[in-house]
Formats: structure tokens, C-alpha cells, sequence
């Protein structure tokens, strides 16, 4: 399987556990409706570590934009895959809210707001400020890229940040799980005020999907917040990565 395979695998099944979670939560007549952020977080966290176990191995389990062009921007990823790498993220992030869709295709007629349709596929602000929001995303993005190489970093002895190999770290053991735990801390501890996308690809593919999908009564689909997922994670990708480099871990 190719590296780019791989990561579009990796980020379809990202999206759907994690959409799905949301999904169970909001969307009228599931099982699961009302149970609340903590069911979210948690399905986000087991979300990603369940991708990061299944194509860890192969492509270093990037699964985002933000891990990809971080990891790029320290030197321990080549640059010349970073395109292949985040069309295969967008891609694999729109077919899994489409998955997701599919699973609870008699629950969206049932749910009368286009709010909640539009959160099961993606991320908006509890309160709307331009400025405070890219701060959040770039802050919780900087601490998911810094907690991974501190993760791998404690897994493989590194002489420095370019030797770092996540497909060596997340091909065995208890790490794809740690990393779980990561994104469910940072759910938890930073998420109530975006919703934490930390990811462009898990937001823009699903707003896509969202506008693109026939859903009845779905509403717009926010274009005019859409870039603060995609450009605060990738600030904060950077940022995260190189205050790893900095801090010499």
C-alpha cells in the first residue's frame, strides 16, 4: 500500500468515528442523542488512535495537514510529498463524512436544526471572534503537533528532529494510543471553544461534503469561519513543531 493510500484510509477513518460520535450526539432519534461533549471527546480521541493503529506502519499515520506541513517545517518529512500527502487527507476526510451520512441517512429529516446538521460534519465557534478563535485553534494545534514528537521522541532515540520516523513509532505498541489520549485531553481541556478541529482536513473535507451532500433543511454551510480550521491548525502545526526543536526534547 502507498504512503498516500495510507493517509487517505487513515483520515477516512478518522472522520468516521469521529463525525459519527457527533452524529450520535446531536442527530434526533439516535440512540446516543444528548450525551454530551464527553462522548464526543472521547470518540475523537479512540477515533484517532484507531487510524494511527491501522496505517501508522505505512505512512507514519500524519492523518492532518498541520502534522504533515509541521513535521515538513523541521525537516523530518520531505516536502516534495506534503501536496500528496494533504490531497490524500481532504480526500479520505470528505468520503468518511459521506460514510457518515450514509449511517444515519433516516436521522437527518428527523433533526430540525441546521446547526446541529452542520456539526456533525464540522467545526464553528461557541462565540464568534475572528481573532480569539485562530488563537484557540493555532494553541490546541501547537499542543497536538509538540505532544506527538514528544511522544515519538520519548519512543526513538533521536540525535535531532530530522530523524525522527513515525512510521517506525506508531507501527507497535502503546503510542497510536497515547496519541488518543492527546487529542482527548485537548478535546477536553481546549475544545469548548471551537470545537477543535485542529486539522484542516477533518474540517474543510467534511464542509465540503456538508455543502455538497442533499440534506434536507441543512442550512449554509459557514464558508465565511472555514479558514480559521485551516489556517490556525497549520500555525499552530508549525509553532508546535518548532517549540519541540526548541526546547530540545
Amino acid at each position: 500500500m502507498s504512503p498516500y493510500l495510507a493517509e487517505f484510509i487513515g483520515t477516512l477513518i478518522l472522520i468516521l468515528l469521529g463525525d459519527g460520535a457527533v452524529a450520535t450526539v446531536l442527530l434526533k432519534k439516535s440512540k446516543g442523542e444528548g450525551s454530551g461533549w464527553i462522548v464526543i471527546t472521547t470518540g475523537w480521541g479512540l477515533a484517532v488512535a484507531i487510524a494511527v493503529y491501522s496505517v501508522g506502519r505505512i505512512s507514519g499515520a500524519h492523518i492532518n495537514p498541520a502534522v504533515t506541513v509541521g513535521l515538513a517545517s523541521i525537516g523530518a518529512f520531505p516536502w516534495c510529498q506534503v501536496a500528496g500527502y494533504v490531497a490524500a487527507q481532504v480526500a479520505g476526510a470528505l468520503t468518511g463524512s459521506i460514510l457518515v451520512w450514509l449511517a444515519y441517512l433516516p436521522h437527518w429529516k428527523e433533526t430540525e436544526g441546521a446547526a446541529e446538521k452542520l456539526s456533525v460534519f464540522c467545526t464553528g465557534p461557541a462565540i464568534r471572534s475572528y481573532p480569539s478563535n485562530l488563537i484557540t485553534e493555532i494553541i490546541g494545534t501547537a499542543m497536538l503537533v509538540f505532544g506527538v514528537l514528544a511522544i515519538a521522541a520519548n519512543a526513538q532515540e533521536l540525535a535531532n528532529a530530522g530523524d525522527l520516523d513515525l512510521s517506525v513509532v506508531f507501527s507497535t505498541g502503546l503510542q497510536p494510543l497515547l496519541v488518543g489520549f492527546l487529542v482527548w485531553a485537548i478535546g477536553i481541556s481546549l475544545g469548548g471553544s471551537t470545537g477543535y478541529a485542529i486539522n484542516p482536513a477533518r474540517d474543510l473535507g467534511p464542509r465540503i461534503a456538508h455543502a455538497l451532500l442533499p440534506i434536507a433543511g441543512k442550512g449554509k454551510s459557514d464558508w465565511s469561519y472555514s479558514w480559521v480550521p485551516v489556517v490556525g491548525p497549520i500555525i499552530g502545526g508549525v509553532a508546535g513543531a518548532w517549540l519541540f526543536v526548541a526546547v530540545g526534547l
